[in-house]
């Protein structure tokens, strides 16, 4: 807005003479602008972040930047695209070349029984709108194109499952798996946040590819399946998991079976030691003892009578990349459990240095296929970094609280260092009883003495 001064320049009004002054407001051309520019603004709609990325329908995310930048190739597809964030990129092109002929060996099988490709791609293009809340940016495909995309991609996917468990029979030198490679890049790709599709539609393309004469396994049951062999559990408790319902993508799936956790009793938190725990070296001073726990599962913690009770976990590629990708997803997708996020940063508490992963080793609570122990420490030090936590939330709340209240104990800390410098080795309780009798003897030397002194015998 612009001012100016109309008239004389003598602004006093207690002056007689007959001069008036004037002040004129004029709009400028740039302030008429400024209507425009503020609707143009709010017409504009988010093309990084939808806003019904917050929406229960929405669970297919972009890895967020802080977790990104620690490690920023533990997110991306090493042999695989699934789904729209890396389709035709260079590194997965490869197998983007089979996947048509995956689904021309499955076309040749359904036919039998009425099934054809337009059945397929009609299937999923009614539920077109459905799949497009489930990502959280927009995604720029055309119809026909993102269509295409989800029956090859869900369809690679079934095949894959299918022929790993014996159901189809690939070609003899089929090179996908000739290679033994591929098996494991397979299983990690499938389960990276980014390269995921909703699972519905892998639902729906499942169900109409089933043969009369495939066993009779449900989905979820062959998706376990199929991931069991890169993190082995008993027949009996993927049993469990079965009927799971509400299932979102594989790396959902995943996570929801890996929580078999008995019920928590309620109980109230004292914020005095409610409190993140300290590390393995810290805890052992205070008298606290580490032994591997016999479950199903990684997750059941449990801490009695100054014992930490931790089942054994494998670190290895593959356990590592779905840790990423599983807090990367808890992050994101606010209406799913944060047990993913509550066992790392736990197990980074204890993992503060490398002598900690390694005496966590060395009692068989962690066997590292990883790589050095400052490499497993650092690893997880760096997954619990930007991470929103809600310690108040945790499951591993009562075991928190339990081992620092142990841990503040300052008598039992001072025993515990006692016991350590003159009972940690045979050579220090050897001194120690040495010195212990030597004392017991000066002693019994000075009484005799002195009792002598006091009452000497009668001549």
């Amino acid at each position: 807005m612009e001012v100016q001064m109309i008239g004389g320049a003598n602004p006093n009004p207690m002056n007689g003479h007959g001069n008036h002054h004037h002040v004129v407001t004029v709009a400028t051309e740039a302030a008429r602008d400024w209507s425009s520019v503020v609707h143009r603004r709010l017409g504009q709609r988010p093309t990084r972040l939808k806003h019904s990325a917050g929406s229960y329908s929405c669970c297919i995310f972009k890895v967020p930047g802080t977790l990104l930048e620690l490690n920023p190739k533990a997110y991306k597809p090493r042999i695989v695209s699934i789904g729209p964030y890396h389709h035709g990129k260079e590194y997965v092109h490869m197998i983007e070349e089979h996947k048509p002929r995956f689904f021309s060996a499955l076309l040749a099988r359904t036919r039998s029984f009425g099934v054809d490709y337009n059945d397929y791609f009609n299937a999923l293009a009614s539920k077109e709108e459905e799949i497009r809340d489930c990502y959280s940016e927009p995604l720029n495909f055309g119809s026909s194109e993102l269509i295409e995309m989800m029956v090859l991609d869900g369809c690679f996917i079934i095949e894959m499952f299918r022929v790993i468990e014996s159901i189809v029979t690939p070609e003899p030198d089929d090179p996908i798996f000739n290679m033994l490679w591929t098996f494991t890049s397979f299983m990690r790709d499938f389960l990276h946040l980014e390269n995921q599709v909703p699972f519905f539609v892998l639902q729906t393309l499942y169900d109409m590819s089933k043969c009369p004469a495939d066993p009779q396994y449900s989905l979820v049951e062959l998706t376990l399946r199929f991931f069991n062999y890169g993190v082995q559990r008993p027949p009996d408790v993927l049993v469990k998991y079965y009927g799971v319902a509400d299932v979102k993508h594989l790396l959902h799936l995943i996570q929801m079976s890996l929580i078999n956790l008995p019920p928590e009793s309620p109980r109230e938190f004292d914020d005095e030691y409610l409190q993140l725990v300290r590390s393995v070296t810290k805890l052992r001073r205070s008298g606290i003892k580490f032994k591997p726990r016999k479950c199903d599962g990684w997750l059941d913690i449990r801490f009695n009578n100054g014992v930490l009770e931790i089942p054994p976990l494998t670190i290895d590629e593959l356990t590592s990349s779905f840790f990423l990708n599983c807090v990367a997803f808890e992050q994101c997708y606010c209406y799913c459990s944060q047990h993913i996020t509550s066992y790392v940063t736990f197990m980074g508490c204890l993992m503060a240095t490398a002598d900690d992963a390694s005496f966590l080793s060395d009692h068989h609570v962690l066997e590292n296929y990883y790589g050095t122990y400052p490499e497993v420490a650092s690893f997880f030090n760096d997954l619990g970094k930007d991470v929103g936590f809600d310690i108040g939330r945790c499951y591993l709340a009562g075991v928190m609280e339990d081992l620092n209240r142990y841990y503040r104990n300052q008598w039992r800390v001072r025993w515990t260092g006692l016991k350590r410098k003159y009972f940690g080795n045979p050579w220090s309780l050897i001194s120690a009883l040495a010195a212990s009798l030597i004392l017991v003897l000066t002693f019994i030397q000075s009484f005799f003495a002195l009792y002598a002194y006091v009452r000497p015998p009668r001549s």
